[in-house]
């Protein structure tokens, strides 16, 4: 059997990793050990010194899900009195404000919910491209591709053609927690995607010529067995299709949810981080999850393996609806990147460098609070909604009453 020192100096070589040697390390190896090897990886792999970020915005379109995760604090029940929909021209407001900070991409995800047919995400899609044509729409994480396919009775691989065609240019990681199927179905998740469907679908996406973005949540139900078997089902993935551009692991957020439990310490994210960083040898950039470990753990990542900040993020709703609810403008990120000793540098989601800090080329307002999709007590239905017909018996009475002539006064 291996022993710590043979294993460490097989990553220090270069050499892949297997289950076992995984194992060993992640449970016996000391944090600063940990670290000392993953941060070795990530300066081979970045030697320039330079730590990326990115502006773009998290718009959460729908919080209407019938998933029904039970990590979950963000989503509300078909019929809610607190579900909405966001309209076309809310989506249009999010985007110019996100421009005129510099950012050039939308991360745009939500609910599963029944009332939004595909041909609203396609029209969607083409009415922001027609409006904003050389804007990025990093959108739909593999449950909700699924969902589509699904409702729309259209196979996956067809779903992806059409939300390209309409203009979709990416696909983020989430929907994956953990991606074993134990677990899965501990946290209610599995009937939305199993581990097998939602790296099926990435593979679709994949062959179709989109890169996309992995992630894992940790520190629920699952195994520390399980979190290395997710990241040795990524690595395979990866090995197939080339087609993941980083990985993202950030801890359970227990607060307001059906599961509850204890949110996983600062350590422990740090070495599954620097674990991910030594199994998931073939990923190039593996991003700090600042959102839901604050900024200086956030900055701490970088000597425990990331290469990347992640998002401002200018908006967050699902983290925050269980209780996280840390902030950083890019003035914040790019403090904590350089001292912490990198350079800090403007990226797009393919990992393009785009230039330096936007607030040191034009003057941008300091941001100390993340927005919301929707302001509180704003219940108001978008009109386009209308042009698709609704599924669910909640939409269907709504619209029946919206539609009715009002009773006359007495």
């Amino acid at each position: 059997m291996s022993t710590l020192r043979a294993i460490a100096d097989k990553v220090r070589a270069g050499g892949r990793v297997d289950a076992d040697e995984a194992s060993l390390l992640y449970h016996e190896a000391p944090t600063t050990l940990l670290g000392e090897l993953a941060d070795g990886i990530r300066r081979r792999r970045h030697p320039a010194t330079v730590v990326t970020y990115i502006i773009d915005r998290n718009v959460n379109y729908t919080n209407v899900c019938v998933a029904r995760c039970a990590f979950c604090a963000f989503y509300r029940h078909v019929g809610s009195n607190e579900g909405y929909v966001l309209g076309f021209d809310e989506i249009f407001a999010k985007i110019d404000e996100t421009m005129s900070v510099g950012g050039e991409q939308l991360l745009l995800q939500g609910g599963h919910n029944p009332d939004l047919p595909i041909a609203w995400y396609e029209d969607l899609f083409r009415a922001i491209k027609q409006r904003y044509p050389a804007f990025r729409l990093h959108a739909l994480s593999p449950p909700e591709v699924l969902h589509i396919s699904r409702l729309s009775k259209v196979p996956v691989p067809e779903v992806i053609a059409r939300l390209i065609a309409a203009g979709l240019d990416s696909i983020p990681g989430g929907g994956a927690e953990i991606l074993v199927d134990r677990a899965r179905k501990l946290m209610n998740c599995y009937s939305k995607a199993s581990a097998d469907e939602w790296l099926d679908v990435m593979r679709h996406a994949h062959r179709a010529g989109l890169r996309t973005t992995a992630t894992m949540m940790y520190g629920s139900v699952e195994t520390t067995g399980e979190r290395l078997e997710h990241m040795l089902r990524l690595r395979e993935l990866q090995d197939e299709t080339g087609g993941f551009t980083a990985f993202i692991a950030w801890s359970y957020q227990p607060e307001h949810t059906e599961l509850e439990g204890v949110e996983a310490t600062g350590v422990e994210y740090l070495r599954t981080l620097a674990t991910a960083r030594i199994v998931l040898d073939n990923f190039v950039n593996l991003q700090s999850s600042w959102v839901t470990q604050g900024g200086k753990v956030g900055q701490l990542s970088l000597a425990f393996g990331a290469n990347d900040m992640g998002s401002v993020m200018i908006e967050e709703n699902v983290v925050r609806a269980a209780g996280a609810s840390y902030c950083m403008d890019e003035v914040e990120i790019v403090e904590n990147i350089e001292n912490a000793g990198f350079i800090p540098r403007r990226r797009n989601m393919h990992y393009d460098i785009l230039g330096e800090p936007m607030f040191r080329l034009q003057q941008i307002p300091r941001r100390f609070g993340l927005d919301v999709a929707r302001a509180d007590g704003d219940t108001h239905v978008p009109g386009e909604l209308a042009n698709y017909a609704a599924r669910s018996r909640a939409a269907k009475v709504a619209r029946s009453a919206a539609a009715s002539p009002a009773a006359p006064a007495r």
